[in-house]
């Protein structure tokens, strides 16, 4: 396979107006441009521009996917939502994540190099719609995207066995962290352990948001119906990020060991189950060719076995694969048969005379000889 890149931005929060459309459209002729999308892919160039610099000037989110194992995700929100020190407990030294200001966003660089690439791999181009999810979780304070990239240094164990989990817990999964974990090869089993626990604050109840909004002074809550009048479609991240906040506990967290010793159990757990459904298919498949088997004796006994040896007399003199396999097929169903019925003496001796008839017929032979091996 050639080269394959693939390139994908969206804005969310502000249209591209048509003076940034012609700015794109002069770095890119092939490129599918929209008021909110910049799509391209490559097999054997690469994007004139730098994805960074696209995303300080004009989007919010960007996927990046090529088949020689990298995959970069990006993602600006406004500092006022996300700072640095919300973000920085969860990354530390990890070298694929990169942060910076531009005006007065955040930008998040997720980038990881998977040296070889994936025997699944595919162009990534349904990709960042699962993914556009997480920006809008961001900005309502929910982090536990970042939970995803600490663990992929728990599944690495490039930290220390009682590093303590930045988030009690992972849970309730949603699609989009289902879909970043999957992106980033996070250890599935690792992401299972993890959201066993955590809290199930994501819809904030009617309640919870009632008392959070009582809890504004009133001039802030001024301030906040003014921005919705003015079209600010932040608003109600806002007030779901106050509410996480509030509900948000920090007791009961796991170490890393801790969290590797439960996917691993989680796994062996799993191996068990698998181990355990082959095991039932397997005595399901042999309970029908027992009772298929069983079918083919009762027609036998009705059709008599002197007309059965006749037939195979016949499929035999066909002189072809399909008709030796016939034959060898009603031998063992006889074979079977003279098992039962305590016959063996004289299905033994008609098989010697049909060896004698046909010896000739090397193929044949060699399947009839196959037969004896299964059933000495």
């Amino acid at each position: 396979m050639s080269e394959y890149q693939y390139y994908e931005f969206q804005a969310v929060d502000r249209p591209l107006d048509r003076a940034a459309q012609d700015e794109l459209r002069a770095i890119s002729s092939r490129a599918r441009i929209t008021a909110t999308s910049f799509i391209n892919h490559y097999e054997w160039a690469d994007l004139m521009g730098d994805p960074a610099k696209f995303m300080e000037r004009w989007f919010d989110l960007h996927l990046y996917v090529a088949n020689w194992g990298t995959r970069r995700l990006m993602i600006r929100v406004p500092e006022r939502f996300v700072s640095r020190a919300d973000i920085d407990p969860f990354l530390g030294e990890i070298d694929w994540a990169q942060i910076w200001t531009a005006d007065d966003n955040l930008i998040i660089d997720l980038c990881l190099h998977e040296e070889g690439g994936h025997d699944d791999w595919e162009d990534g181009s349904s990709r960042l719609a699962a993914l556009a999810p997480l920006r809008a979780d961001l900005l309502s304070g929910d982090l536990r995207l970042f939970y995803l990239v600490w663990l992929t240094v728990v599944q690495n164990e490039l930290i220390a066995e009682d590093e303590i989990e930045p988030l009690p817990g992972l849970a309730p999964l949603t699609g989009a962290l289902e879909a970043f974990a999957d992106f980033f090869f996070v250890d599935p089993d690792l992401v299972a352990a993890a959201a066993e626990l955590g809290r199930d604050d994501d819809a904030p109840s009617e309640d919870a948001l009632r008392r959070a909004i009582s809890a504004i002074p009133e001039r802030d809550k001024v301030d906040l119906l003014m921005r919705l009048a003015a079209g600010d479609p932040h608003v109600a991240a806002e007030l779901r990020k106050s509410v996480r906040k509030t509900n948000l506990a920090s007791s009961g967290r796991r170490t890393a060991g801790m969290l590797r010793m439960r996917a691993q159990q989680i796994a062996e757990a799993r191996e068990r189950a698998e181990a355990g459904r082959r095991e039932r298919e397997r005595r399901r498949q042999e309970a029908e060719a027992e009772k298929a088997r069983r079918a083919r004796l009762a027609i036998l006994k009705r059709r008599g076995v002197s007309t059965v040896w006749r037939e195979i007399e016949q499929e035999i003199e066909r002189r072809n694969p399909a008709g030796y396999a016939n034959a060898i097929g009603l031998l063992a169903d006889l074979q079977a048969l003279a098992d039962e019925e305590g016959s063996q003496d004289d299905f033994g001796g008609r098989i010697t005379a049909l060896r004698v008839r046909h010896e000739k017929k090397g193929k044949f032979i060699e399947r009839l000889n196959r037969l004896g091996s299964k059933g000495d």
